[in-house]
């Protein structure tokens, strides 16, 4: 592979180059730009943020977090955006006005799953638990749909739901959460185990593939699984249906949005004869896969943020002008060091880049593992298992995990291709790139993201996306590593970072 510099590069960065993209490709071009108006319209100069003080220390904020086998303890931003609510039409009278709570013990639950929340650190309700739990819990149930930032606390909103519904005496399916990957299922099942750990008789089971044994019924009170073997089951019937009563899906608008999923979800949905309620959570919810989620959970709640209030606050996020497409190889080995300070998730677009990637840094010494869909189940809970613990502390994946998964040491994502969508990949994928970045800065923790661009459509796709989520992009120049070393270290050696963080 290239180093950074042995491709032929017209003198300046590429980020320096590009200006205003031109209205129609047919018109004429422009004429050069000096360096005086270069560097008034270049967009890395206009997004690279101005220099500022290095962040400060704040107080602590109240704790959430998923199981220490699944990530630790963590701590919950205390959390002033603005949550907007809208009640179903059921709700929307005067005679059941909208209240929150401020406390758990509010809620009326029961002291053994209080005693659960309690040990994962949880000390308040976070801002979405405080406007979600009450309609959530409230007789006769009623469907949701909710969307927060990630790192706020939306799994444990909806475990303490499924917890506090279900009847322990009765041995057979009566709650079921889907989510998209075999990853996310596990955490989830994980976290319910751990807030329901004081819970006589609860039965938790995974039903994703190879969890299952043939012709073994699913005797657990609460499943979760991923909706294909799910559906498998339900129609060998090793899964008996007739108490489902409750429905989640976690990652809800990947679910729904993507074709494959979307269908299989419809179809476990129907199913279900007798579900009474209908939850569906993300971190985010584009205003088309919003339409079809009322009409799977009709008569809904809905619970979001602002949209400006979307991006993660704890997220210093940062890009690298690299030299070339191969010469972003030389740029991450480059970063390593400051990888490992940490544990970092590094994003790619192909199962064949993680994999080369993954050969060539071990080739060069790196401790480094691969995570993507080509593995077999058994082989991928062992890699996200050696990256929860720290045995692995750098993972290359595709998109298999950019949703939900919550592993707390991760300090820093990397963006090695920008996320895209559409048939011909022409289209910024705003909710990945979310998402994506969302796996690191969670509950308040410190966090930095750094995308990765080389020529004018990686510009303009993560410009498009800076613009979307009003994003103060930082600047990083590869060719001063002191700099840049400087400016990532002070951020994850900071106790919090914000998106006021400008770096020097």
């Amino acid at each position: 592979m290239s180093t950074p510099g042995s491709d032929q590069k017209p003198s300046g960065s590429l980020a320096d180059r590009i200006s205003q993209p031109p209205k129609n490709a047919d018109a004429p071009a422009a004429a050069p730009a000096t360096d005086e108006t270069k560097a008034k319209t270049s967009w890395a100069d206009e997004v690279a943020s101005p220099p500022a003080e290095s962040p400060k220390d704040v107080d602590k904020a109240q704790v959430d977090g998923s199981t220490e086998h699944q990530g630790g303890s963590a701590l919950l931003p205390a959390g002033e955006y603005e949550v907007e609510v809208k009640l179903s039409d059921i709700q929307g009278d005067t005679s059941s006005p909208l209240y929150s709570i401020n406390s758990f013990e509010e809620l009326g639950i029961s002291e053994q799953i209080l005693k659960g929340i309690y040990s994962m650190n949880f000390k308040k309700p976070s801002k979405i638990q405080e406007k979600a739990l009450p309609l959530l819990l409230a007789n006769p149930p009623s469907n949701m749909i909710a969307q927060s930032q990630s790192g706020t606390g939306k799994t444990a909103a909806f475990v303490l739901t499924i917890l506090s519904r279900i009847d322990y005496s009765l041995k057979q399916p009566q709650a079921l959460v889907l989510a998209p990957s075999r990853e996310l299922a596990r955490q989830i099942e994980g976290v319910i185990r751990t807030i329901g750990q004081f819970v006589p008789d609860l039965v938790v089971q995974a039903a994703v593939p190879g969890s299952v044994e043939k012709g073994k019924r699913l005797e657990g009170q609460v499943v979760v699984g991923t909706p294909g073997t799910v559906m498998d089951l339900i129609k060998r019937r090793q899964f008996d249906v007739s108490k489902a009563s409750l429905l989640c899906l976690d990652e809800a608008d990947n679910m729904l949005d993507q074709q494959g999923l979307g269908d299989q979800c419809l179809r476990v949905k129907h199913l279900l004869p007798n579900l009474t309620q209908i939850l569906l959570f993300s971190a985010t919810f584009p205003e088309e896969v919003m339409q079809y989620a009322r009409k799977f959970s009709p008569k809904a709640n809905e619970i979001k943020l602002k949209h400006e209030e979307l991006t993660v606050a704890g997220i210093s996020q940062m890009f690298m002008d690299c030299p070339s497409e191969d010469g972003k190889y030389d740029i991450l080995v480059k970063l390593y060091g400051l990888m490992t300070i940490g544990s970092s998730i590094i994003f790619v677009k192909k199962r064949e880049t993680a994999s080369r990637i993954e050969k060539a840094m071990i080739a060069d010494g790196h401790q480094v593992a691969a995570l993507h869909g080509a593995f077999e189940g058994a082989e991928r809970d062992s890699i996200i298992d050696k990256f929860r613990s720290g045995e692995a502390k750098i993972l290359i994946t595709t998109n298999v995990l950019a949703r939900g998964i919550d592993v707390q040491s991760v300090s820093m994502v990397i963006n090695y291709d920008i996320p895209m969508k559409g048939r011909n990949e022409t289209e910024p994928d705003f909710e990945t790139y979310l998402h994506r970045i969302g796996r690191t800065g969670r509950f308040g923790r410190v966090g930095v993201s750094i995308s990765f661009v080389f020529d004018k459509k990686s510009f303009m796709a993560l410009k498009a996306i800076a613009e979307h989520y009003g994003i103060d992009l930082i600047k990083l120049n590869w060719e001063d590593w002191d700099e840049t070393e400087d400016i990532v270290q002070r951020v994850i050696k900071s106790s919090r970072a914000g998106t006021n963080f400008k770096g020097n």
